[in-house]
């Protein structure tokens, strides 16, 4: 049950109300970027432009993930000292989960939400909490998001298409600090041509490469969908800007 009005303790001020809209925002909760897409929301103060994730301003007070079977996350607006989420590697800098042990592990509450799998179009996508073998992310060309941390990717059920939580963060977020908001655009990368070409094993102009492209879309499409909302706002690049890379 969605409350079309709440108050937090974050901003005592005044009283926030659920808004959906399509410009990109800053929680002032987990210090992340969203996106108001579709049927995803933000909790607003429009008064001192004030906004917090749904996951942010509704939060439990403990939490289980099956990644970390043997971990308790409790939900707590500050840490101490130089924290990173252990699903997408960015910086924790507000609110997260965080597991108790000595070692704790940290998670953004919009990583913790994150859907196991994603469906759409004939297309299934698994979470891992690691990339599996002989795979690496599209994006990245990487295993692993940084020296030290795997990362949590989306894997689809055909073994094909791989990418991070994070490189698809940063996909997104590179072309919004480009102004490319979903007013004018937000262009999605996917496998340059040569990939394309590998993968399908046909020329440039192969029916196969044209499949293989389309899915590489639906596939961006559902990840966004998990993490930002509903990707429907967001312009994907033809076939010819996908050809001419």
């Amino acid at each position: 049950m969605k409350f079309t009005e709440i108050e937090h303790p974050s901003h005592p001020q005044h009283t926030l109300t659920l808004v959906s809209a399509q410009e990109p925002y800053s929680c002032d909760g987990c210090k992340q970027k969203g996106f108001r897409l579709g049927e995803r929301s933000c909790y607003e103060c429009k008064q001192c432009n004030f906004h917090l994730h749904e996951e942010c301003a509704m939060p439990e007070s403990s939490a289980f993930h099956p990644f970390f079977k043997t971990c308790e996350f409790k939900f707590v607006e500050n840490v101490q000292g130089e924290r990173r989420c252990d699903a997408c590697g960015k910086d924790v800098l507000g609110f997260v989960y965080q597991c108790q042990h000595e070692n704790a592990c940290d998670l953004h509450p919009c990583c913790m939400k994150l859907e196991r799998t994603l469906n759409g179009d004939g297309v299934k996508l698994y979470l891992r909490e690691k990339v599996s073998s002989g795979l690496k992310c599209l994006k990245c060309k990487s295993k692993n998001v940084a020296k030290d941390l795997k990362g949590w990717s989306y894997e689809s059920n055909c073994g094909q298409y791989c990418y991070h939580v994070a490189c698809v963060k940063d996909l997104i977020l590179e072309n919004w600090k480009k102004g490319q908001t979903s007013d004018t655009g937000l262009q999605i990368m996917v496998p340059n041509m040569e990939d394309a070409v590998e993968q399908s094993g046909r020329s440039k102009n192969g029916k196969k490469v044209n499949k293989y492209l389309t899915k590489a879309i639906l596939v961006l499409k559902l990840i966004i969908s998990a993490i930002f909302g509903d990707p429907i706002g967001i312009a994907v690049v033809c076939f010819e800007q996908l050809f001419s890379r």
